[in-house]
């Protein structure tokens, strides 16, 4: 022990024991400015039960009535599906003594044209109004602004390729229904069945919208196998049984904003029409819409350009507000790159203004959203398209809707890609030279370079080859070789007046 504690006293036990000391984090503390630092520790289920269908309501109607809601769920569509959608490309191969490795042609090229065929309007879906496409797009936007999605798969023998799907809204999944099954004893948490590892079997459903003011009739409740039902959502917590909107963050901040725009927006308009009030010389009293009237009336038309002369003695006080402020650009943009923060995309995405961008700026933005979008597609792929081509699949192969053996199955689920949308480089020229630079020193391969641009390699080997076969049909030499002819070659293309 060290001299200063022995004459401080600090090796007495007693001291000792009454030291006291301070929380390790200080987001832990509790005292006066923590004192609304209000927190509970109840389960994910608890908080969403009373919570998600108030905010499912207000972010439809934010999406109704909100542009940058709005912006914000036309982005997600268009980046994460975009015009052609997540497209399949099937890579089953050969397995015989002879080709054994090599792709088998033919059998992908029968998947893929009948599931093109499927994804056309009519064919996927029960209602006959959506195309495969149509329906990647509702997913996402769903997703996003009411946090779920459900789709029930249905087979049938009567379908043209035995299998089609029901997009249901979140709303006829009923959170108040809550307990237990009587027949099975699985527990039900917010319509969902699910057994003693949480794990969905089941899901009770209202058999119409519960809030479809056009249908008349007592509402029922169906139970639905969990097999028969993909039920989509971004969980935040372990235990999370149910999905919340994504645009729960940032609907405070968007409402609010919101009535401060509409209050400025009113206040400019006012101070717009440049009014302003009599003031008597008499002392008379108030002359408008109330009770009061008066001999004093000196009411006169204002028109834009034109100037009247006062009475004699009578006075003019102008009402002339100054809106928007000053700081009203500065205080919308400060609350909308929050709101972006919430919706987790860059602010100049959201707002649309580049006007204070530059290359590394809007780069650097561009490349996060990117990175977000990705996620994204990735997971439409894990929890959308995979599960629904792989029940199209095998209620085709069991149908004999498609000519190919029905025990290949697993082979044919299995060699799979799926390819989503690429996104434009900013700067094409830097990013193709990139390229160049990874495939030289190898790390990059054509694989990789083809999937950032939406193309799968063995598609774009195959064009390639039939425009090199195309131009030697037509005696025509192209101005560039692809693959491994660094430099232009001076195209010759014959006919005309030259070759005279």
């Amino acid at each position: 022990m060290a001299w200063y504690s022995r004459i401080l006293g600090l090796d007495n036990p007693k001291i000792q024991k009454k030291q006291t000391f301070k929380r390790s984090y200080s987001g832990a503390n509790t005292g006066r400015l923590f004192a609304d630092f209000v927190t509970s520790s109840t389960s994910a289920d608890a908080e969403i039960k009373d919570n998600i269908r108030i905010l499912r309501d207000r972010a439809r109607e934010l999406a109704r009535n909100d542009s940058y809601i709005s912006r914000y769920l036309n982005l997600m569509v268009s980046n994460v599906i975009g015009k052609q959608g997540i497209r399949v490309s099937s890579k089953a191969r050969l397995d015989d003594p002879v080709n054994n490795g090599k792709l088998d042609i033919k059998a992908n090229q029968v998947i893929e044209s009948a599931w093109k065929e499927w994804g056309k309007v009519g064919n996927c879906t029960t209602n006959g109004r959506l195309s495969f496409l149509d329906c990647q797009k509702i997913f996402i936007e769903s997703l996003c602004r009411d946090g779920e999605v459900l789709i029930r798969k249905i087979k049938s023998k009567d379908y043209s390729f035995g299998f089609q799907i029901q997009f249901l809204e979140a709303d006829h999944l009923d959170e108040t229904k809550n307990g237990f099954e009587k027949s099975t004893g699985n527990r039900i948490k917010m319509g969902v069945e699910v057994n003693k590892y949480d794990k969905p079997v089941a899901y009770h459903l209202f058999k119409e919208h519960p809030y479809d003011r056009t249908y008349m009739g007592n509402i029922e409740h169906i139970r639905v196998p969990a097999d028969e039902i993909i039920h989509a959502y971004l969980p935040q917590r372990a235990e999370q049984t149910r999905g919340i909107s994504l645009v729960a963050t940032a609907m405070a901040n968007v409402k609010m904003l919101n009535g401060y725009l509409e209050a400025e927006i009113v206040a400019a308009r006012v101070g717009a029409s440049k009014q302003g009030f009599f003031i008597s010389p008499d002392g008379d009293g108030y002359v408008g819409d109330g009770e009061f009237e008066d001999t004093f009336n000196p009411t006169m038309n204002a028109q834009a350009g034109v100037f009247e002369q006062l009475p004699a003695g009578m006075d003019f006080k102008a009402f002339d507000p100054t809106h928007p402020t000053s700081a009203f650009e500065s205080f919308t943009t400060s609350v909308l790159r929050s709101i972006a923060s919430g919706l987790n995309i860059s602010y100049h995405s959201l707002s649309n203004d580049l006007t204070s961008v530059n290359y590394s700026s809007i780069r650097q933005g561009a490349l996060e959203d990117r990175s977000m979008y990705q996620i994204y597609q990735q997971f439409v792929i894990d929890h959308f398209i995979d599960p629904i081509f792989k029940s199209w699949l095998d209620s085709a192969l069991d149908w004999q809707k498609i000519n190919l053996p029905d025990e290949k199955f697993d082979k044919f689920s299995r060699s799979v890609n799926y390819i989503p949308r690429s996104f434009a480089w900013i700067d094409p020229l830097k990013e193709m030279q990139a390229n160049v630079i990874g495939l030289q020193n190898g790390t990059l391969t054509y694989s990789d370079i083809s999937a950032a641009a939406g193309r799968d390699t063995e598609e774009l080997f195959e064009q390639h080859q039939k425009e090199i076969e195309l131009a030697k049909q037509y005696d025509i030499e192209l101005a560039y070789q692809p693959f491994g002819q660094k430099l232009p070659v001076e195209a010759k293309i014959h006919g005309g007046d030259d070759d005279e």
